[in-house]
């Protein structure tokens, strides 16, 4: 690992460091829209689900495109998705509108994650692949809090429509990852393209020597013999044969609930705490001063998944979210000191923010590579009908059962989870992609 592959990760991460702050600045903005515009809580429910709707569809779609076409070619499409999607967002002229621009920009998300992961996973070494797609995860919660720190400093200025206006703007990185990014050789290989496999190497290499020093680099290790399983067919079909049908199965329902849980909770936070009865620049600033815990959540899950394992680790996050949560809508429902609100939304978002970084660290392993995006797109498409799901069935939960109930509800979803991973989940610390896949 040198400074070349770092670069190619920072790259890739500040990528997604932008999709964070488009996504996750609804949750900060979703209380004065739903003023604006007059909504009811299941409209309101409706608006925030908008963009899953279009990250479901984006992350199906891109996975088996990037399979078959090439990584970066596709995760160069899915920025210009999202930044056309934020630009107009900033000019829709009612809701409607505003939810079809929110579908699209979710599009070029959800294009995105899948082939972010693939790319990450396969520059990286496999002795430190867990800790870098871990990390990658980590620009999640960063990406929250800029945007909290960007609602907070500006709605009151630019309002809204301002703000979705100017978060298109960084689409133009798409410029950077079309010149420095280079096309996975192992995707290459795979496709039997093997002359620009060679290339990309070679180019690699020569990078990776200046960068460590080196005049040679060490002989590369054997591969692992090649499986009865490594047939060529159909991608979607593949995923459901042998080995990989368990670990589908596993996937899948992870990704729902946890999604379920995740998004049916954050996407409300603000507007939760006005309801509560805080003010909006209260609600937006006690929600940015919780997402900060995400940030030591993802380096603990980080560190873990390479000396604990991501099975453990992921079943730690899942259980610890699910009682933070349970705790955090207790405080909130009845207006709890402050010190008491914020210590518990800390202890929610460290773990849901940690269970992100093993999820995906976890997903792109457990397929090999001609199917790898195409099962991480599956699994977190599966993922956004979760999360497409739950701020719609908050909209609906709320008025019945109150706070506590929607937290509640979003507890069940983590445990469930963990119990999934615990029963079907496999340990892949340490070893090779080649040899998890096989």
């Amino acid at each position: 690992m040198t400074g070349y592959q770092r670069m190619l990760f920072a790259i890739i991460a500040t990528a997604w460091l932008f999709d964070s702050i488009d996504l996750g600045i609804m949750t900060f903005m979703l209380g004065t829209i739903k003023a604006e515009f007059g909504l009811t809580a299941a409209q309101t429910g409706m608006l925030a689900s908008s963009s899953f709707l279009g990250m479901f569809l984006g992350a199906a779609v891109a996975g088996m495109l990037a399979d078959k076409f090439g990584r970066r070619p596709v995760f160069q499409v899915s920025m210009i998705f999202w930044g056309v999607g934020s630009l107009m967002c900033g000019y829709a002229a009612n809701v409607d509108e505003l939810m079809g621009w929110r579908v699209l920009l979710g599009f070029g998300m959800g294009m995105e994650f899948p082939i972010g992961l693939a790319m990450v996973s396969e520059i990286v070494p496999a002795d430190k692949r867990g800790r870098y797609v871990a990390i990658l995860e980590g620009f999640w919660p960063l990406g929250f809090i800029v945007a909290g720190v960007i609602a907070y400093l500006s709605l009151g200025h630019i309002g809204w429509r301002g703000i979705f206006i100017a978060l298109a703007v960084p689409a133009v990185f798409v410029l950077v990852v079309r010149r420095l990014v280079p096309e996975s050789a192992r995707w290459l290989e795979d496709a039997g393209r093997h002359a620009d496999a060679e290339r990309v190497m070679s180019h690699m290499e020569t990078k990776v020597m200046q960068s460590a020093g080196l005049r040679s680099l060490p002989a590369p290790r054997r591969a692992v013999a090649v499986s009865q399983y490594q047939t060529r067919g159909s991608l979607v079909g593949e995923l459901f044969k042998g080995i990989y049908a368990k670990r589908t199965i596993m996937l899948w329902s992870l990704w729902f609930l946890a999604l379920l849980g995740y998004y049916g909770l954050t996407s409300w936070l603000g507007a939760l705490l006005q309801q509560a009865g805080y003010e909006v620049t209260k609600s937006v600033l006690y929600t940015v001063y919780i997402s900060l815990a995400g940030i030591p959540g993802f380096i603990c899950a980080a560190w873990l998944v390479e000396r604990w394992g991501r099975k453990s680790t992921c079943m730690l996050m899942l259980l610890g979210s699910a009682a933070a949560a349970y705790f955090y809508g207790q405080s909130a429902a009845t207006q709890a000191p402050v010190s008491q609100l914020i210590g518990a939304g800390l202890c929610m978002q460290f773990f849901m923010f940690g269970m992100w970084s093993v999820l995906y660290a976890y997903t792109p392993e457990l397929y090999p590579t001609r199917s790898r995006a195409t099962g991480a797109g599956f699994a977190s498409s599966i993922g956004r009908i979760g999360s497409l799901i739950g701020p719609y069935v908050v909209g609906l939960v709320l008025p019945v059962a109150g706070q506590v109930g929607v937290f509640s509800l979003g507890a069940a979803c983590f445990v469930a989870a963990a119990l999934v991973v615990l029963l079907l989940g496999v340990e892949t610390k340490g070893r090779s992609l080649e040899e998890v896949s096989h």
